[in-house]
């Protein structure tokens, strides 16, 4: 099948949304498909107010048909609902050409945190954008169950997955230099993830924190205790999770958290609070820690068992989240 999927979201971006979708593809072209993904980088494109790696591709409309015209795609899927998003669904309404989407961010959530937009206001629109296409794939049940009470009807299962082989606990020695325990948060530094949460607790040892983003200059200034490393990748960022005593997730908006898994796989417990995506993944009191009292989470959870963690992880297949995938797009008739 020629499967297209345009997403605003994409290389040189580093998030969980531009790594479910290249995992995705490359498993989809392994198996005889071929796949197109369209991003911003494809257009004249200038960064996100106040998000400069995120950016935004301006007036797409007819270089976008162009391409979807050159490549012929028998499959669509939009995965986000930015300036590509939004054009795609435009051309596929006007061709009568059927389309999945995807619910992978709260923008409700992110705008209200940023702008004071009243929640409500953007919900309308996120149902708008996706009621207009054939399914809406949500990734955990709690997620699926919120989209429902907020008027979504065409709500699809899918999945994520964790490189196993990459992530794993066979490293131990990345934070031998610092006092333990060892606290880590990783991902993006931005005030929606909620990582003042993690910064302000009173916890013994030490705290880590892997990642770039916009707010990490405020942070590392007001925090000159924490380990602030920056932005980390492949061999690092996995000795980084298995180097930890506990893995905090002090985010309140991710719709699942593929760190969750990450942390998991590299034999390092969870805590967090009961929030969508982390109570669809520690779902095992042996792997992790949920409590609205995150320092009480985080204490619990130096008593996990590490090696559940990992065979808690291995049960998140790449393989199963891709088959799944590719089973709920619906082809163009």
């Amino acid at each position: 099948m020629r499967i297209l999927i345009v997403s605003d979201a994409w290389f040189p971006q580093v998030n969980g949304v531009v790594r479910t979708l290249s995992v995705v593809s490359e498993i989809l072209t392994a198996m005889g498909d071929t796949v197109e993904v369209i991003g911003p980088d494809r257009f004249t494109n200038i960064p996100m107010p106040g998000y400069t790696e995120i950016r935004l591709a301006i007036a797409p409309k007819r270089r976008l048909a162009k391409l979807v015209a050159d490549f012929g795609p028998e499959i669509i899927h939009i995965a986000t609902e930015g300036p590509l998003g939004w054009a795609m669904r435009a051309l596929c309404r006007r061709n009568n050409w059927p389309f999945t989407t995807a619910f992978h961010t709260r923008f409700p959530e992110y705008l209200e945190a940023r702008t004071r937009i009243p929640v409500d206001w953007s919900w309308h629109v996120m149902r708008r954008f996706h009621e207009a296409g054939e399914g809406t794939f949500a990734a955990t049940p709690s997620l699926r169950q919120e989209l429902g009470k907020r008027g979504f009807t065409k709500i699809r299962s899918w999945t994520r997955g964790v490189d196993l082989e990459k992530f794993n606990p066979v490293s131990r020695d990345e934070w031998s230099g610092l006092p333990r325990p060892v606290f880590l948060c990783a991902g993006r530094v931005a005030i929606e993830k909620n990582i003042e949460a993690f910064l302000t607790l009173d916890l013994p040892g030490s705290k880590v924190v892997v990642g770039d983003g916009p707010a990490l200059p405020a942070l590392r200034k007001k925090y000159p205790g924490v380990t602030f490393t920056g932005y980390r990748e492949n061999g690092a960022l996995a000795r980084s999770y298995a180097g930890a005593d506990v893995f905090v997730f002090p985010s309140r908006t991710d719709t699942f958290g593929l760190v969750l898994l990450e942390a998991l796989a590299s034999g390092t417990p969870v805590a967090a609070f009961p929030v969508t995506g982390p109570i669809d993944v520690i779902t095992d009191g042996q792997v992790g820690a949920l409590d609205e009292d995150l320092r009480a989470a985080c204490m619990r959870a130096l008593a996990c068992d590490r090696a559940a963690c990992r065979r808690h992880a291995e049960a998140w297949s790449w393989d199963a989240c891709v088959a799944q995938f590719r089973d709920a797009l619906v082809p163009i008739r």
